[in-house]
């Protein structure tokens, strides 16, 4: 197994952020939105259909003590970690998703079935890539692990006259005010012989499940409101409602000598209970027990996938950061091949993708490096949605209906077919998907954009200009000239958001942070965008105000932050250090305004400061794994421009990296490296940046700060020189923008 592997730890980020605090211009960055990681410990599989994890009820994912909050420290719904049972398909980093799933729940019992419900304290925990174990005070060691479409628990019971397996159908959604999921419809049938299965229709979608329960000489039944159905094979329920409700599922029940193993097998299914039987018997085969083989299998993918970045040297610390920041990059979105509900044809189906807004900078670059056949498969998904219901969503759950979140942002997925089309993707229909990139600019805010020229929210400008020259990029590789023509020419209209006044976006509403957060997006045209700003020193200095150079140090939100202390805060117009998706690229923006020595200076600030090992190692939601890409991309020294075929280069955190991209290996290495610690590791102070001297591509100088993406995927040799000092390395041949795509050759290479 690679050693990366082994330094997974899937606690990071599943408590309230705990790092030690700040120094120097980090500790100028003010963070206003959730302080907590909000992911879990749970089994999961490479960007697979199943997760299983314990079950407490909290937000978002299910597991752990805290309830819902917006701003600050999460408060505690409970006082002890705990859980009544142990679900499946768990959200990962996300934060008001309005979607928690946690269906099936499992619960191995030794009380009687009227305590179904009730919670236990949790501990003993383990969790490694595909594995979750943890003991009930009960006296129940539970472990779990799940294949691509499959979950298999194991419970070690203590010695008992009638130990229990209760699978709960009913289970769905949170213990927050309205988080609960309610069932519509469902069915359950009890097969005999240890074998059961269901279908429960949530949100629309018909989740069916197998069951097989390992359980010799046991009794099953069926129970309905915690009375047992004796006799009874079949439940069928219609038109559900919350008042109506009354929890049901299938009950294992027998004896159980000291340490006894009790193995339960869940096979899932979008498609019904034939193919949920089928997906078990695929993964987990006809030997029983199945538990440690499925464990095995998942343990090598999670090796295969894992091994595509693999890094040199780097303190225990930060290797423990990027391998767990590479492991959370690929939970999600989650695949269920040949299973989408909405249309009857085999292909991928990709859902979790919560949400674009959260991870088209980031984790979708990523994942077309290092899993490009999963990436392809997750645009052909989108362009069927966008076939099926009529635009590419922004968020896409497990529910029937796009769920747009369209207030985030306006047609993102553009970026990614631009990127994947630059890149030479042959397995999708181009121009099928240039109908459908086309046909989604003019939806919702796109109306009016194409009406006006502008819109409020006055992002949503950016975006739609942003896209509208994604989609020409592809038209006129298609050799549709007329039709890439005219989607450049709305394309300028990124000039119509800003005030040339000030040199930032026009006044307007935003969601989450404000015009200063969203005004140093990295456009199509930054010649232009920094010349509306007043020139190279104009950006800059607002660039520095931004980031807080020579500013004094700002505190944190606490629990309950008063809305005085939030409107202080915001007042600040400062950089929300990786709390906030709108200023994840901004670091970059000065690479446009010739000044690199400043983007290594934050970044490494950032990832010495913002990040750490232990449950609180996050500085705010992982977001589906948007924030943990962007710390893989920091740490290797290069940077993704989404839609624009594009890295940018930054001193990389470690003295060697390497990058499989596809079959290739594009190698980074270093000369004059100097190993940091983090805060974690007890640093009483800042240290001091490293700058890239010079730089060599294949043996050849390399005098520009960016490389096209092509060069990153066919592979080669980028050897940076480092040092204490800023240099003139990049300060002359800027990254090509619309209006200055630049006169090195090294921008094609």
């Amino acid at each position: 197994m690679p050693p990366i592997l082994h330094s997974v730890d899937p606690f990071i980020g599943t408590a309230a952020t705990d790092l030690p605090p700040a120094r120097g211009l980090a500790a100028t960055w003010w963070w206003p939105k959730p302080q907590v990681g909000n992911t879990h410990p749970g089994a999961t599989s490479p960007l697979g259909m199943v997760s299983a994890c314990a079950y407490s009820g909290a937000y978002p994912t299910g597991y752990g003590r805290y309830t819902k909050n917006t701003e600050g420290v999460p408060e505690e719904m409970f006082d002890r970690l705990q859980a009544s049972g142990f679900t499946h398909f768990q959200q990962s980093g996300t934060g008001a998703i309005r979607k928690y799933y946690n269906y099936v729940r499992v619960t191995p019992m030794v009380q009687p079935l009227d305590a179904l419900g009730e919670s236990w304290p949790l501990g003993e925990e383990v969790a490694q890539a595909g594995y979750y174990a943890a003991t009930l005070d009960t006296g129940v060691r539970c472990e779990l692990t799940v294949g691509a479409k499959v979950a298999v628990h194991r419970y070690t019971f203590p010695e008992h006259n009638n130990a229990r397996v209760v699978v709960d159908l009913s289970c769905g959604g949170l213990g927050i005010e309205l988080g609960r999921t309610v069932p519509v419809r469902a069915q359950v049938e009890s097969m005999g012989h240890g074998r059961a299965q269901g279908t429960v229709v949530m949100e629309g979608v018909p989740l069916s499940v197998y069951v097989e329960v390992d359980s010799p000489g046991w009794r099953q039944m069926l129970w309905y409101d915690r009375r047992l159905i004796d006799g009874g094979t079949r439940l069928d329920f219609d038109s559900i409602r919350h008042t109506t409700l009354r929890p049901f599922g299938m009950l294992f029940m027998g004896p159980t000598e000291p340490g006894q193993a009790v193995e339960v097998r869940l096979g899932f299914s979008l498609r019904g209970c034939d193919q949920a039987r089928q997906n078990l018997e695929r993964e987990c085969g006809s030997g029983r027990p199945a538990f440690d083989a499925v464990r095995a299998r998942t343990r090598v993918r999670w090796g295969e996938h894992l091994d595509r970045v693999e890094v040199e040297g780097g303190t225990p610390a930060r290797r423990t950061v990027l391998a767990t920041a590479l492991y959370h990059s690929l939970v999600k979105p989650c695949f269920g091949d040949d299973e989408s509900p909405f249309w009857p044809t085999p292909g991928p189906f990709a859902f979790d993708v919560c949400t674009m807004w959260d991870i088209y900078k980031t984790q979708l670059p990523l994942l077309a490096a290092i899993v490009p056949d999963r990436a392809e498969d997750l645009l052909e998904s989108l362009i069927r949605v966008c076939e099926e219901e009529g635009n590419f969503p922004i968020g896409y759950r497990m529910a029937r209906g796009a769920d747009r979140f369209f207030r985030q942002a306006s047609a993102l997925v553009h970026t990614a077919l631009a990127d994947a089309h630059a890149l030479g993707r042959a397995g999708l229909d181009w121009n099928w998907a240039l109908v459908h990139m086309v046909g989604d600019l003019r939806r919702m805010y796109g109306e009016d954009f194409f009406e006006n020229g502008v819109v409020h929210p006055i992002t949503h400008t950016l975006d739609l200009a942003y896209a509208h020259h994604c989609t020409a990029q592809v038209a006129r590789a298609l050799n549709d000239r007329s039709l890439a023509d005219d989607l450049e020419e709305r394309g300028h209209q990124w000039r119509n958001a800003f005030d040339p006044d000030t040199g930032l976006l026009r006044d307007s509403e935003f969601y989450e942070g404000g015009k200063w957060n969203y005004s140093f997006r990295l456009l199509h045209d930054m010649a232009a965008r920094i010349a509306l700003a007043g020139g190279d020193k104009a950006f800059v200095d607002k660039l520095d105000q931004f980031f807080g150079f020579g500013a004094a140090p700002v505190r944190q939100p606490g629990r309950r932050p008063q809305p005085a202390e939030m409107m202080a805060g915001y007042a600040l117009n400062r950089f929300e250090g990786l709390n906030n998706e709108p200023d994840m690229e901004a670091p970059w923006a000065y690479h446009y305004a010739g000044r690199p020595d400043r983007t290594a200076q934050i970044v490494q600030a950032a990832l010495t400061w913002q990040f750490g090992t232990g449950p609180g190692g996050l500085p705010g939601n992982d977001d589906s794994g948007g924030l943990s890409s962007w710390y893989v991309w920091a740490s290797l020294g290069l940077f993704p421009i989404a839609g624009q075929n594009l890295f940018l280069i930054n001193a990389p955190a470690f003295s060697r990296a390497v990058l499989r991209a596809g079959g290739n290996e594009f190698v980074i290495e270093t000369s004059g490296h100097r190993e940091t610690p983090i805060g974690v590791e007890g640093l009483d102070h800042d240290p001091p940046p490293q700058y890239v001297q010079e730089a060599s591509l294949n043996g050849e100088p390399l005098h520009a700060t960016h490389l096209s993406a092509d060069t990153v995927h066919r592979g080669g040799l980028l050897h940076l020189r480092l040092g204490p000092e800023p240099s003139a390395w990049g300060r002359g041949i800027r990254p090509p923008s619309l209006s200055d795509p630049g006169t090195s050759s090294e921008v094609a290479r």
